[in-house]
């Protein structure tokens, strides 16, 4: 199991506000001088953004078999864009990561947890980030904030993304050296300089 330097991935329940931290992340970081790298799971690579349309707005698919299309999109992901990233000194800003499936399919499928994380294990031969940011937010939010569009995850009913919620918490429990637990209600600048400040002493520069 190897943690990897520069490797920030960003985690939470649908409607967390990903998408906005992470480009103001980047922002700083590039005004740092240092060279960024923004993906996603699924979809981060052109095999990735095939499994994303299967397993996010084709039909319905059996949870197992979502469970291994997004492990495979994860080994192909890090294997030809994560690693060769890192290897070059960028820093890696992900959207999703092998939390998504431990929460989405492990806890929210019912699957079983430990196997869905072994399984990613597998897949990216235990690549961990340096740090995880989990945006907490409370279903009945983030389905407010999602508004009227949704993939196949984002329709599940909110007692599904309870679990989701609880399963993300209950990770970052245990190693809170390697995350950052945030209120994604809380204001989107508060949330910025929050992320800034635990990120900072990571790549040598000042908040």
């Amino acid at each position: 199991m190897s943690t990897a330097a520069g490797y920030i991935v960003f985690e939470g329940g649908d409607g967390a506000g990903k998408t906005t931290q992470i480009e103001a992340l980047a922002q700083w970081l590039r005004a740092q001088g240092r060279t960024v790298l923004l993906t996603r799971e699924p979809g981060g690579t052109d095999l990735g953004r095939q499994i994303r349309e299967l397993v996010l707005h084709g039909d319905h698919v059996d949870p197992r078999a979502e469970a291994l299309l997004f492990a495979a999109d994860r080994a192909h992901h890090i294997a030809t864009l994560v690693r060769p990233a890192l290897e070059r000194a960028e820093i890696v800003l992900q959207d999703r990561y092998l939390d998504s499936s431990i929460a989405y399919q492990g806890q929210g499928r019912d699957l079983v947890p430990d196997e869905i994380r072994g399984l990613s294990m597998w897949a990216t031969r235990e690549l961990l980030p340096e740090l995880t940011v989990v945006l907490d937010v409370d279903p009945v939010l983030g389905r407010a904030r999602r508004g009227d569009v949704h993939d196949r995850l984002e329709r599940e009913a909110d007692d599904f993304h309870a679990r989701v919620r609880e399963q993300f918490l209950a990770m970052a429990q245990t190693a809170p050296e390697r995350y950052l637990v945030l209120d994604a209600s809380l204001p989107r600048d508060e949330l910025a300089a929050a992320i800034r400040a635990r990120v900072a002493p990571l790549i040598g520069a000042s908040a």
